[in-house]
């Protein structure tokens, strides 16, 4: 045993295998997965848990995107096999966000897995989450940057988040597994992290396991079949292996080559919190059908470690409405009719309600023709039908559905001027609006100097049962 208390780092290794079982812990993945990557020789298990892709409700809330059902049949399995195997799990960003909540739900489903099952596993947990009054300090020390294309923070947007996190690099992550847990409960944490902190605590070089740990990030997305779950990975002193777990997919060097294109800004460096992934000189090559070799990625490190901090605000209350329209006249007038249909909500607002314009907001979004780029749609074709959805923002719930259902015969009958009938549109649901609660914002986009890689973390570990 070394003098850390870690079996996990008790002789050198030439090279660590890394089992990805999915692209996130809750979307499923089959047994057979698990079994596979074990067979090839896994020394870890790594999931992320969570992400931001999904908009800033669940960090502003602090709560899951997953469904309980779904996180608790993936941690059964991945808890048995880590036990089985003799090998530890570790998972980030618990809860999607990597609140302080989400990680203590996590943990307490497997607390009631291992209670059921008989398992007996050190689990610990790092929490990530960050008090504004904690980080005015270094906010007024000039120790918080923003991140292009935000600009200076102030105080009071800070004051105005529901909840913050810091994203961890690997280092709490290795002082967990350090510190002799079997189980590694992280709160927000880079997707990379995840994967890098076993293979760099066992001595791995950082540009080959920095370099793998982002390819193999996502699962399967890796892959010729985006679809399928698991990948594994092997990370030596030159390189590294990458397979699919899918026996009817693979890995090519094209695959494994684009991932470097998903989240980056430039598809040959990505920034974690200690430096930089430097791709430029990777060199991919098949060494079957379905393996890619890799070599040559580089891990530049920085002069200053940073790391970066992730906050969401309450913005107001939201109320939406939905509505089909395929009538040719409105349709071959679309961008006519959306801004009548702004002028005429705003006027019966302020004659109904007396509301000043800039407490309330409406977001007309035309789905089939240009909700998603909005104005640098290139010249949409006229549809053959489109989706109409008002969103609308006020200071209350109840503000907000009453300026929805002003919308309501609006949104079923407004006609362009000109237009000679009344035309109908219909309605997706009935009552015709549905209340959506709070909504949240973005604001942090920021980082900040520290002078240790874990000092905004704190681990939580139980001394093992026979202590």
């Amino acid at each position: 045993m070394p003098e850390n208390g870690s079996r996990w780092v008790s002789a050198p290794t030439e090279s660590v295998g890394i089992l990805v079982p999915t692209g996130m812990l809750g979307a499923g993945f089959d047994q057979a997965t698990i079994a596979r990557g074990l067979a090839l020789g896994a020394d870890v298990i790594a999931v992320d848990g969570g992400s931001t892709d999904s908009g800033p409700y669940y960090l502003g809330a602090g709560e899951a995107k997953t469904a309980d059902d779904a996180i608790r049949r993936d941690l059964r399995m991945l808890l048995t096999a880590v036990s089985e195997a003799g090998i530890p799990l570790i998972v980030g960003s618990c809860g999607t966000s990597g609140t302080d909540s989400g990680v203590r739900w996590v943990a307490g489903i497997v607390a009631e897995i291992c209670a059921a099952d008989g398992l007996n596993l050190r689990v610990a947990r790092i929490y990530s989450e960050q008090s504004a009054t904690g980080l005015l300090p270094r906010l007024r020390d000039g120790r918080i940057h923003p991140l292009p294309p935000s600009g200076p923070l102030d105080a009071a947007t800070l004051e105005r988040c529901t909840h913050i996190v810091a994203m961890m690099g690997h280092e709490p992550i290795e002082q967990a597994l350090r510190a002799g847990a079997d189980v590694v409960l992280a709160g927000r944490a880079t997707d990379t992290a995840v994967s890098a902190a076993f293979p760099l605590m066992c001595g791995m070089p950082p540009g080959p396991t920095w370099h793998a740990a982002k390819i193999v990030e996502c699962g399967g997305q890796c892959t010729t079949d985006p679809r399928t779950g698991g990948v594994f990975a092997r990370i030596d002193r030159e390189g590294f292996t990458v397979e699919p777990l899918d026996p009817g997919t693979a890995c090519t060097p094209t695959s494994v080559a684009a991932h470097m294109l998903y989240e980056t800004a430039n598809p040959f460096t990505m920034r974690e919190p200690g430096g930089t992934i430097e791709v430029s000189d990777a060199r991919y090559t098949a060494l079957s059908e379905r393996v890619v070799r890799v070599e040559g990625s580089r891990f530049e490190p920085a002069a200053q470690y940073t790391v970066k901090l992730e906050g969401a605000a309450l913005t107001g209350y939201e109320t939406v409405s939905f509505v089909g329209i395929r009538d040719p006249r409105i349709l071959a007038s679309l961008d006519e009719w959306t801004e009548f249909l702004r002028k005429a909500l705003a006027e019966r607002v302020d004659v109904v309600l007396g509301l000043p314009a800039e407490s309330w907001d409406a977001d007309l979004r035309v789905y089939g023709y240009n909700a998603i780029l909005g104005d640098l749609e290139p010249a949409p074709p006229t549809p053959r039908e489109v989706g109409v959805m008002l969103v609308v923002s006020a200071a209350d719930q109840h503000t907000a559905t009453a300026i929805s259902k002003i919308a309501n015969p609006l949104l079923l009958h407004l006609p362009l001027p000109g237009m000679h009938y009344l035309p109908s549109f219909a309605f997706a649901t009935s009552p015709a609006h549905v209340d959506r609660g709070a909504g949240y914002e973005f604001m942090l986009n920021h980082v900040v100097d520290v002078a240790a890689p874990a000092e905004l973390f704190r681990l939580e570990l139980p001394e093992p049962a026979d202590a």
